[in-house]
């Protein structure tokens, strides 16, 4: 709607405590020109309400149309000037026709209390706002205080409708989809996406295998799209009128009626926020309740949205309150503070809830995301949050950056008992490499991600509570090497320590004490490969490397002494004397002692082949390797043996009941070890 239609009647001289005008004898053109001039000098607080005074004043006296802004030499003209020029009737009289006329038009505006002066042309705008600083002007002045007082709490109701109808009119919303788009992306290829249950399945023995490579390939550390881009929480054309608004509240004394309407508002919105991006408000109790599969997605979400609110809704929040609120530092800072504290204490108590969480395996990674998420913005916080008000939220959030710590260390304690305690007592049947050895490898090889916080968080000052025996050894140089690693590698060390001895219990499942060895070399070497194919190997460093490697040798020759010895025997000469001779007494009984030998040698070696055809050995340079120790040590041994005793059996009809492989048999035959499948049993056989 447009402004009053007409100006107001002239001042009534029965209304009390009113002066009575100067007549128009008295009062001539200079006089009343000059009145209008020094009202607008004196009570204009900008040029723009000097122009605004102006034509309100033109509308009571076309002469004074002829007023012109160029008389307000400064936006801040200063008080004591004003106070020391006298004012006269004229300007008096003036002064208080200008206030019939802003009194006159804010009742008119009263008298519509569904029309908004805001969504008027934006003269009725402006004209209101003019009239709110006339009324505002005349709060002290004694002949008029008290309609003034009411006139400007009119003016204030109003204005508060106007500020909540602009503030939620043009509030920017998040877009929804975009986000959650977002949200999708960047959860991809974390800890999150892999088996990592607290338990170890024999039935998913690569649980955590071919994922790592792109584990957190898309970080939420380092990939969130909203960390440079601050949103506009309300469109930037309404920011001004709200600014303007928000003014005039505070010069009339409404700072507090500003700070509740202004704080409500933004509080409801930012929860909106909130919710959009997936952090929801649950208590401790419900968090708790919450099934781990969807705790966990709440979790990442929660990751992301911190960030997103602190670098992009806060700091906007932070500037749209310092634009709007800059009449008052103190009133922004307290407002900032009233608006955003409601949304940061929900940040804090999920964060808490996570926190006293009951302890398992597969949190770690997830809460060490929220623990890095809030040692990144706790800073940024301290800048958006500064002066006393903040304090109090700062604080809060910092200790449950403190318990998310405390989570962190308590996890890994509990992670470490797991594998002390850990007792499943069915071995693997070919010795191949344990499901807990898979789980443990790639576990520790996703946290190494974090090593630079759990350095933080697990700094003991020393090797500590890590015995050195864990190197086996226990030498000095072992102590020195303890003393050398991170505080994250001496905790590496102690865990793969406890993973080394809960294996060594388990191979002594095994009866067979050659398959005890295959699956110590199996395991042993899985763990090696683990550590030197990734950032555990630049943590640990070549000399835990080396101690391992020297493991899987030393198994390697006790694999060929328990496996291989007892053959072996059969193939000695013991002293039986050449061949050749022929014309030494007892040449029966000899041919009698070496065909028990071929036969005993048969029995033996067609028992490790059944049973270690079926063995297994992953790795393929490994298997490898002891297919040729057994053979360096079996072939030349069997050749030697048949060579010289062969022509002791080979003349008899049942001589291949004896000699049953030939070298080249045995060599094929020893191809077939560690493959995990049943040998082949068409394996050419060619006599000697």
């Amino acid at each position: 709607m447009s402004a009053p239609p007409s100006p107001p009647p002239p001042l009534q001289q029965q209304e009390e405590g009113l002066p009575v005008p100067l007549p128009a004898a008295v009062v001539g053109d200079d006089k009343v020109l000059a009145a209008a001039q020094h009202i607008v000098k004196s009570l204009a607080t900008s040029k723009n309400a000097a122009d605004d005074m102006i034509r309100i004043l033109s509308g009571f006296d076309h002469r004074l149309s002829s007023i012109t802004s160029d008389l307000f030499p400064s936006p801040y003209p200063a008080p004591s000037d004003a106070a020391a020029e006298p004012v006269s009737q004229e300007e008096e009289g003036a002064s208080f026709a200008a206030f019939d006329a802003a009194e006159q038009l804010i009742h008119l505006w009263d008298t519509t209390p569904e029309a908004l002066v805001f969504e008027a042309p934006e003269d009725d705008a402006v004209h209101y706002l003019s009239a709110v600083d006339v009324a505002v002007d005349h709060l002290d002045s004694a002949a008029v205080s008290g309609r003034a007082g009411v006139v400007v709490q009119l003016a204030m109701a109003r204005l508060e409708d106007e500020l909540r109808h602009l503030m939620l009119r043009h509030a920017v919303p998040l877009d929804a989809s975009g986000l959650y788009c977002s949200l999708r992306r960047l959860s991809l290829g974390s800890m999150d996406d892999l088996d990592t249950s607290s338990e170890f399945d024999p039935a998913t023995p690569h649980s955590l295998e071919g994922a790592l490579d792109t584990a957190r390939s898309a970080s939420l550390a380092g990939n969130n799209p909203f960390d440079d881009q601050v949103f506009d929480l309300v469109r930037p054309e309404t920011v001004g009128e709200l600014h303007a608004i928000a003014d005039r509240m505070v010069r009339a004394g409404y700072a507090s009626e500003l700070a509740q309407v202004y704080c409500a508002i933004r509080r409801d919105l930012l929860d909106e926020c909130l919710t959009v991006l997936g952090i929801e408000r649950l208590s401790i109790d419900e968090v708790q309740r919450v099934e781990w599969k969807h705790l966990n997605d709440m979790m990442k979400k929660w990751v992301l949205g911190v960030k997103t609110v602190v670098r992009s809704l806060l700091t906007g929040e932070r500037r749209l309150c310092d634009q709007v609120l800059a009449a008052s530092n103190e009133l922004r800072d307290e407002c900032f503070v009233e608006s955003t504290k409601g949304c940061i204490m929900q940040i804090r108590n999920f964060g808490d809830a996570v926190a006293v969480c009951c302890r398992s395996t597969e949190k770690l990674s997830r809460i060490l995301d929220m623990y890095e998420a809030l040692a990144e913005v706790i800073p940024e916080l301290k800048e958006l949050f500064f002066g006393s008000y903040g304090d109090d939220v700062i604080h809060d959030l910092e200790g449950a950056f403190e318990r998310l710590g405390d989570a962190v260390k308590g996890t890994l304690l509990e992670f470490g008992k797991v594998l002390q305690q850990e007792s499943s007592r069915r071995p693997m049947m070919a010795g191949e490499i344990h499901p807990m050895t898979r789980y443990v490898m790639n576990y520790l090889r996703l946290l190494v991600v974090y090593s630079d916080t759990l350095d933080t968080l697990l700094d003991d000052n020393g090797a500590g509570d890590v015995d050195h025996n864990v190197l086996h050894n226990g030498t000095d140089e072992d102590g020195e090497y303890l003393n050398s690693l991170t505080p994250f590698g001496r905790r590496l060390v102690k865990l793969i320590s406890y993973l080394e001895a809960n294996l060594e219990e388990k191979s002594k499942l095994y009866e067979d004490g050659a398959l005890q060895c295959i699956f110590s070399m199996n395991n042993t070497l899985y763990i090696v490969q683990k550590v030197k194919g990734s950032e555990l190997g630049r943590i640990l460093g070549d000399h835990w490397i080396r101690r391992r490697r020297g493991k899987i040798r030393q198994n390697s020759k006790s694999y060929l002494r328990v496996s291989w010895t007892k053959v072996l025997s059969y193939l000695k000469d013991d002293g039986h004397g050449s061949s050749g001779s022929g014309s030494f007494s007892g040449s029966g009984n000899l041919s009698s002692r070496i065909k028990e030998k071929f036969k005993n040698f048969n029995l033996a070696f067609d028992e490790i082949y059944r049973s270690q055809t079926l063995w297994k050995v992953p790795d393929p340079q490994l298997r490898e390797e002891l297919k040729i120790s057994i053979s360096e040590n079996v072939i030349p041994a069997y050749r030697a043996f048949t060579g010289r005793y062969a022509s002791l059996v080979d003349s008899g009809r049942n001589s291949g009941k004896y000699i049953k492989y030939t070298p080249e048999d045995l060599e094929n035959h020893l191809s077939d070890l560690f493959e995990g499948s049943p040998g082949s049993a068409n394996h050419s056989r060619r006599r000697l």
